[in-house]
């Protein structure tokens, strides 16, 4: 294809159009805008180019939708030539791609090809590479050849549909919508070679290519940093006016800067490229269409290829669907969860047959890339087969390793806020620039002396420091944080914990122990329950249907000789006393050439069975001794069902039996309504409420004639009916020892803390009121949402749970007092669903005083996290990784509990196995926000402080010497900026949070009174020491110190020539030792200790440096060394005026104490900006407190009307909603009423 040369814009009007969209609805959703060349633009943007001197080149690639704009013209995308892209979540980035073709015999990868070209390719001489360049390829001959157009964007490409008239992504297999029973019948056979390469044109070599950069590409776009071009500029300027050595300096640390920033970055490009290389190309074994099986390296799979997994395990290479046989998978490099999963083969008939195959939703059959297959269950003669459904950066893994790549930037107002305070650090510069030109012509100034100065003042005011300063807080935050056992894999994070005001908690294994006691069982006899019984090992209990489901309902699997699983199935199974083996191949043949898991009980309890059975005493002893259980086939646990089972036969028996065990009320509601007791619910209940963990357990006896071929073939909805309710497993689910103080100190931090469970609603209840996140006074409202049904609309049922330390009988009815906000919400993940669908109105005002959800599925609990971001809360999430993925990462603060150094599913992930690490993040975050803002708080005042020195001086034409800034900016401000970051974390949460803004009032309060006092003294010093009697225009000759008459200084002055930089001069001296002290004084004013950061003087790197520098300077000036006096350019003044700066230094440093701890810290913080904190602010009035609430009250209420804060409404949603709820009569609904959906909010429907 000929390429279209650029062509006028302004021969014909322009075709423009809507932006487009691609990947509608998804987290990288974004807009798409096409473009072609135009040539008198371009010519344009060269001629701007040059004449600035290639600055305009820096600002079109720092703005690329600039760069697009400046250069092209709008056009359909269909003949667009370059895209630019913005994506549509809140940091709207904007992105520049090239559109590229490439030649394929077909439109789209799934598309057949005809017989013809099939035969053509195959006999001819095709080269893969070829069809991807633009004009060449060994198809342009053929008439069946076609140009498809494509770019690629973030190691991922996108293709031009014709019938969309958009691009779109291929991603696999799940691109045709197949079902589960399509796979089997039309993708378990291969493809052919042909089809195959074909594939591979569309989706590219199946790895995840982590290319390392190369140095000199990694230095050029680290030293195309806006930062470091101002620094470039900065040391051109500096060397023009001949400051040598302070350009020098800076140049070496910002050589050092960039060669650790490189290193850093390539280490961890290597790092990566090596975790993903390591295991990313292996031999496969791949089934071809005429059934060969051929040898092919990783790198050719494409999505419908079909593998053979191997006896021993294997590192997936790609995404792949499990269709024939079951595999034991390690899958802690995704979830962080090191407990092996049983992965089984899709289903391919019945019910779940039909559905539309779905990565996430069949995530029990589908093995994912980067997992370990550590073994597989095999039929003796038959293999393992799967079907590849992604590749390359499509797969799980690949996502992971995108997300890395290409992660998005922070969403904090810290940042923003920064860069907002040094746009008015421009705007005083700006300034400073125009004064300095103004006074410079009025001083008949050189015209290049003026250029220089005017520009000198820029670089002054911006700090080049900053962005060093400003990480070095968080850089010390991560390596506390290790120390203590907790990782980190995204630092800008740290400053968010600070932020927290919500945590939600997962229950089990988190809240709770891990791994579950056996409290007791109590099986269904005759149709009723029986007693609880303590043991399920006991003799008259071993051959019992209960005890088998006990013993062959799990996915426990051997692994090197140790039983491996969940540990819900591990104590479960252990409790029973039977063993489990995996038998050798000779043993297949008595289990229909099966090979399965087989489960035996103790064979001291057979014997004595036998004896108890009479039944049993007619069989043989050889029959006794083999009694054993095979499972035959697993439906493992789903998250979304709550339920798993299993089929299983018994040696030497024709039947089969089904087992299922799950949550009691699913259970129940698949069994026989009367082998379900009728005391069932108040039997369950009774135990939920005492926080016991139930799990139901059920069988029933297959019909006799299923073979074990169509077992494999049966859907579980097929299975898991018609049972028999066999009865209860009681589980003791222990608080973990840390849980309730860790619960209590959130609380009176004023951090409101959730659960988030997957477990029974009243057994959640329970466990909440145990740990203390319910108190025991507060009351309980269930929110029972059901959904329309039968032409009902759906409908929410509110019923109010009685306390359990004060339960009486029909306390149903009993009046309840709300008064005071003393309930919570407890939502259902079937109530959250039907809520959230049909009552949209009211999921805010739900979640904002909900503190249970139960039954909770993964992706509700992700939904949950982005409602409450929604309310402008804080999010922080706790758990143990397994479930709770994508909430983790939603979440603004997503903490793992894993014993992996660092888990891909949080941003944060803690070796410690409790939640005491919550408060240590929490902790740190707010020393690492405070710390951020008092090292921005100090820069911006180092540079208004220089900026007030070198103003001033210019007013005599004077500035501050190369070896003066080298001081300042070398041995002050680094040293301090540095170190005063060091202070760690104070030792508790206290109930008020940091500010999270830099725009804010306490902040700018006491950035403003810094320079306010800054520049009085200054100007004080300044204008004072123009009138002390020996003050004169100093020369060479001066020596005010030993004056011995005017004359002799006036004829000096007359005749000797001095420096034309004028540095040397009495109002230089001055102000370079005032301005020295308030550096060392805003730096200790600024670093703020208790409540947030242990104190200063704890903090002995930063002590020392500020007792050197002090005693440093007031050693000099009092007693001045004339070596030091001739490095720094400072003169010799006489000793009272030394006295004299000295109690200005010592009157500027009580100034600046006073007003940043009385008036802001005192005053302004406690009566003005600590309002408003809202429903969820609330604080117990301690007794000291109590006298001065009348004086308080008074000053509060004068101040807030001086700060026009009064009646102010609070910014943030949640806060807003909680007092509206405050005014609402009919908020929360009363006891036992409905709302239905069809219902305005206010409209209660009925009683019950």
């Amino acid at each position: 294809m000929t390429e279209k040369r650029p062509r006028f814009c302004s021969d014909r009007m322009e075709t423009r159009e809507e932006a487009k969209l691609i990947n509608q609805g998804l987290e990288d959703e974004m807009e798409v805008w096409g473009y072609r060349p135009c040539l008198w633009k371009m010519i344009l943007v060269g001629v701007g180019v040059v004449c600035s001197g290639g600055l305009l080149l820096l600002l079109l690639y720092w703005l690329p939708e600039w760069g697009v704009k400046g250069t092209s013209t709008r056009t359909s995308l269909r003949d667009a030539h370059t895209l630019l892209l913005r994506a549509t979540d809140e940091f709207r980035q904007w992105f520049r791609v090239r559109v590229q073709v490439m030649l394929a015999p077909g439109m789209k990868p799934f598309n057949d090809l005809d017989l013809q070209l099939k035969t053509q390719l195959a006999n001819g001489d095709h080269n893969i590479q070829s069809v991807h360049e633009e004009h060449h390829g060994k198809f342009l001959h053929r008439q069946h050849v076609q140009q498809i157009r494509f770019f690629t964007h973030h190691s991922t490409r996108y293709y031009w549909n014709d019938v969309m008239q958009d691009f779109e992504l291929y991603q696999g297999l799940e691109d045709v919508k197949v079902s589960c029973s399509q796979i089997h019948s039309d993708h378990s056979s291969g493809l052919s070679k042909t089809l195959q390469e074909y594939r591979r044109l569309f989706f590219g070599e199946n790895e995840i290519a982590v290319r390392v950069p190369s140095l000199f590409k990694l230095l050029i776009k680290e030293v195309l940093n806006p930062f470091y071009i101002f620094q470039l500029f900065s040391v051109a300027l500096w060397s023009a006016e001949d400051y040598y050595y302070y350009a020098s300096a800076i140049v070496f640390m910002s050589v050092i800067s960039i060669a650790t920033s490189l290193y850093t970055i390539r280490k961890q490009y290597v790092m990566l490229h090596d975790m993903v290389a390591a295991h990313s190309v292996i031999r496969v074994s791949v089934c071809r269409e005429n059934k060969d099986i051929e040898q092919a390296m990783s790198t050719e799979l494409v999505p419908g290829d079909v593998i053979i997994i191997p006896t021993n395990g294997m590192i997936m290479p790609c995404d792949a669907v499990l269709f024939h046989g079951t595999c034991v998978v390690n899958e802690s490099m995704l979830t962080g969860e090191s407990v092996p999963v049983t992965k089984t083969s899709l289903p391919s008939s019945g019910g779940e047959a039909s559905k539309i195959y779905n990565t996430e939703e069949h995530k029990r059959h589908t093995l994912f890339c980067g997992t370990h297959v550590i073994q597989t269950r095999f039929y003796s003669g038959e293999l393992v087969k799967a079907v590849v459904v992604r590749t390359g950066f499509s797969t799980e893994k690949g996502q992971l390793v995108r997300s890395i790549l290409y992660p998005k930037p922070t969403d904090f107002k810290l940042y923003h806020d920064a860069y907002l305070f040094l746009l008015c650090l421009v705007g005083v510069a700006g300034i400073g620039f125009i004064y300095t030109i103004a006074l410079s012509i009025m001083s008949k100034v050189p015209a290049k002396t003026i250029i220089i100065e005017s520009l000198d003042i820029i670089t002054i005011t911006i700090p080049p420091a900053l962005p060093a300063a400003m990480t070095a807080g968080i850089v010390y935050a991560q390596r506390r944080l290790k120390r203590i056992g907790i990782f980190c894999i995204s630092p800008q994070r740290i400053n968010m914990c600070g932020q927290l005001n919500v945590v939600c908690f997962d229950k089990t294994g988190t809240l709770t122990e891990d791994g579950l006691d056996l409290w007791g069982i109590q099986r269904v006899v005759n149709g009723s329950f029986s007693p609880p019984e303590s043991e399920a090992s006991e003799e008259n209990l071993m051959r019992t249907m209960f005890v088998t489901c006990m013993a062959t309902c799990h996915s426990l699997t051997k692994i090197e000789g140790e039983l491996s699983g969940d540990p819900l199935d591990l104590k479960m199974f252990a409790a029973t006393g039977w063993s489990l083996e995996e038998p050798t191949e000779e043993e297949t043949a008595l289990h229909n050439r099966l090979m399965p898991t087989v489960v035996r009980p103790p064979k001291h309890s057979v014997a004595e069975a036998s004896q108890n059975n009479p039944s049993a005493q007619n069989m043989e002893l050889s029959e006794l001794s083999s009694y054993e259980i095979g499972i035959v086939r697993q439906f493992p646990f789903s998250s979304a069902l709550q339920r798993m089972s299993v089929v299983v036969r018994r040696l030497g028996e024709k039947h089969m039996y089904a087992f299922m065990k799950g949550a009691p009320e699913v259970v129940a509601s698949l069994c026989k309504p009367h082998t379900v007791p009728q005391s069932f619910t108040g039997t369950l209940e009774s135990y939920t409420r005492q926080g016991f963990r139930v799990i139901a357990l059920a069988h029933r006896q297959l019909d006799s004639k299923l073979s074990w071929h169509k077992v494999q073939s049966l859907s579980r909805d097929l299975i898991e009916t018609d049972m028999e309710f066999l009865g209860l497993i009681i589980m003791q689910n222990k608080i973990k020892q840390q849980t309730a103080g860790v619960l209590c100190e959130l609380r009176q931090a004023n951090i409101r803390t959730l659960m988030v469970s997957g477990d029974n609603m009243l057994t959640a209840i329970s466990v909440a009121r145990d740990c203390g996140m319910v108190p025991p006074q507060e009351r309980v409202i269930i929110a029972d949402a059901a959904p329309p049904k039968d032409f009902h609309p759906a409908s929410i049922t509110w019923r109010y749970i009685d306390n359990p330390t004060q339960t009486v009988k029909g306390s149903w009815t009993t009046e309840i007092n709300l008064e005071g906000g003393t309930y919570h919400f407890s939502v259902s993940g079937r109530a959250f669903a039907v809520i959230t669908e049909h009552f949209p109105h009211l999921v805010q005002k739900l979640v904002l005083r909900a503190t249970v959800f139960a039954r909770m599925a993964p992706d509700q609990k992700t939904q949950l996290v982005e409602i409450l971001q929604s309310m402008d809360y804080i999010v922080g999430m706790c758990g143990d990784g397994a479930n709770d993925c994508g909430a983790l990462k939603r979440a603004h603060s997503g903490i793992s509990l894993s014993e992996l150094e660092a888990s891909v599913a949080s941003p944060f992930t803690s070796s410690t196995s409790n939640i005491s690490c919550v408060p240590n993040l929490i902790r740190e975050g707010r020393a690492a926000l405070i710390t951020s803002f008092c090292v921005f708080k100090f820069m911006a005042l180092y540079s208004i402080i220089q900026y007030i020195s070198v103003i001033l001086l210019y007013w005599i034409l004077s500035n501050l010497g190369d070896f003066q800034f080298l001081f300042i900016d070398i041995a002050i401000i680094l040293i301090i900026a540095f170190t005063m970051s060091l202070n760690p974390s104070w030792k508790e949460l206290v109930w008020r949070r940091p500010p999270s803004s830099l725009i804010s009032g306490p902040l700018l309060c006491s950035v403003l009174t810094q320079i306010l006092t800054c520049l009085v003294f200054q100007v004080l010093a300044f204008l004072l020491v123009q009138q002390q009697s020996w003050y004169e225009t100093w020369t060479p000759q001066s020596d005010a110190c030993n004056v011995s008459g005017s004359s002799l200084s006036q004829s000096l002055n007359e005749t000797t020539p001095h420096n034309h930089k004028n540095i040397r001069n009495y109002e230089n001296t001055t102000l370079f030792y005032v301005s020295s002290f308030q550096y060392l004084a805003v730096a200790i004013v600024f670093s703020k200790g208790k409540p947030f950061r242990q104190p200063s003087y704890k903090n002995w790197p930063f002590m020392l440096s500020c007792i050197g520098l002090y005693s440093f300077l007031l050693f000099i000036m009092l007693y001045p060394i004339p070596a030091i006096d001739s490095f720094l350019e400072i003169v010799c003044v006489p000793h009272d005026w030394r006295v004299t700066l000295v109690v200005i230094v010592m009157a500027n440093v009580v100034v600046s104490f006073m007003l940043e701890i009385f008036l802001l810290d005192i005053i302004l913080w406690r009566l003005v900006f600590r309002g408003n904190q809202g429903a969820n602010h609330r604080r117990e009035p301690s007794s000291a407190d109590m006298p001065q609430a009348a004086n308080n009250r008074w000053g509060s209420s004068c101040l807030l009307q001086l700060f026009c804060r009064r009646n102010k409404p609070p910014k943030m949603l949640y806060r807003h909603l909680a007092l509206e709820l405050q005014e609402d009569p009919d908020w929360p609904p009363k006891h036992c009423t409905t709302i239905f959906a069809s219902d305005p909010l206010s409209c209660v429907s009925a009683t019950l």
